[in-house]
């Protein structure tokens, strides 16, 4: 009995032995080379091993963009020194012009940042085609081509004629942190107090009419405009249709004018939420040169439309990898946001700065992983 122990740790020994020695001319580069070492330099020939690192991104990449406010030079550094090189934000009081816009965009641009991407509004009328609106389409007409003088290149731009915010709520996650929830059964039988109730016919006349005048306005001017999808994608608001919170409605949209200025904000976490394939959306959209913004984020869905959970980047339901494979795949050079950070412990600790206004929402710590997760993305499609 003893005699076998001893034996079979004397064989023990010998084979890890062999093991680490094996190893060890692996890893060095010495002794004979067999069929592994072959396998070996067949991977150092390989796409990964060609690419140089650092990998950067030149201007037919996409570009990582956060919101951040005007004027806070604190901040811009704080982004700037995380690798982040393109904002957004709201833009300045409608109509704009050339001088209000530079005024917002020059400062960013001394801290070494390009402003990608403003929020425009003042289309209340528009949206309910109320007296005034043909003010509104003037206004916005003017804005658009102070961008294009200006050298924005995205104008962004939401048509709800409610936004149904009731059913968000904070969810505990990880360690204490926190997540923004959603449950349509929470507040969709709340009063309107929005006026008339819009039907999803009227909608569509109205975004018909701002389109066909605006988009031949943002082709001259080399502007894209980017429509911001229903989110939460309701089927209806406090009685108010939503028509831009289907697949299909996102589909018709783009088809009333076919321009590349007639875009949207392509985003896989609202994709998912409405029960889609992120994927087959982004090739969709990606494929007709319709995406002129997007955003990155992660979801958990129970119900499509109705209930779901936005979570962090690594813990959702969308493959965060594939949707960024495909961004390259498609050619897309624009602004890519890595959007509503999650609320951790040290944005409590810190308050202050750009923070996501949602229940479970963080701020620049949060902001920060979600950069940080982005740009891994994009090295490692980039290194394929």
């Amino acid at each position: 009995m003893k005699d076998n122990r001893r034996n079979f740790i004397k064989k023990s020994a010998a084979m890890a032995a062999a093991v680490s020695v094996t190893g060890l001319s692996a890893c060095t580069g010495s002794g004979n080379k067999g069929p592994k070492d072959k396998t070996t330099e067949a991977s150092a020939d390989s796409p990964s091993s060609k690419v140089q690192w650092p990998v950067v991104f030149g201007p037919d990449k996409p570009k990582i963009c956060v919101g951040i406010g005007t004027g806070d030079t604190k901040m811009m550094r704080q982004y700037k020194q995380v690798g982040v090189d393109y904002v957004l934000m709201g833009g300045p009081k409608v109509p704009w012009t050339e001088q209000s816009l530079r005024e917002i965009m020059d400062p960013f641009k001394a801290e070494g940042l390009t402003v990608i991407n403003m929020m425009i509004g003042g289309n209340q009328n528009i949206i309910y085609g109320r007296e005034g609106r043909d003010q509104e389409l003037r206004n916005i007409q003017d804005s658009v081509v102070a961008a294009g003088k200006a050298g924005l290149p995205v104008v962004e731009y939401n048509f709800y004629a409610h936004r149904f915010m009731a059913g968000y709520y904070e969810v505990l996650a990880r360690g204490g942190s926190g997540t923004t929830a959603f449950d349509y059964e929470r507040g969709k039988n709340l009063p309107s107090d929005e006026g008339t109730l819009m039907t999803a016919e009227a909608l569509w006349n109205n975004i018909t009419w701002f389109l066909k005048a605006v988009v031949p306005v943002a082709e001259k001017a080399g502007v894209r405009l980017a429509l911001h999808p229903n989110d939460p994608p309701v089927p209806v608001s406090y009685g108010h249709a939503q028509i831009m919170a289907t697949f299909n409605d996102w589909k018709r949209l783009i088809e009333i004018v076919d321009s590349p200025s007639n875009g949207m904000t392509y985003d896989c976490g609202v994709s998912k939420e409405m029960g889609e394939d992120p994927l087959e959306v982004l090739r969709y959209l990606g494929s007709r040169d319709r995406i002129n913004h997007m955003h990155y984020r992660n979801v958990t869905v129970q119900q499509p439309y109705l209930k779901y959970e936005e979570v962090f980047f690594d813990e959702g339901e969308v493959n965060m990898f594939a949707v960024m494979k495909e961004v390259f795949s498609i050619g897309y050079k624009l602004g890519i946001y890595p959007e509503h950070a999650r609320a951790i412990d040290y944005d409590k600790e810190h308050p202050g700065g750009i923070r996501n206004q949602y229940p479970g929402g963080g701020g620049y710590a949060g902001q920060v992983y979600n950069v940080a997760y982005t740009k891994a993305m994009m090295q490692a499609v980039a290194s394929m």
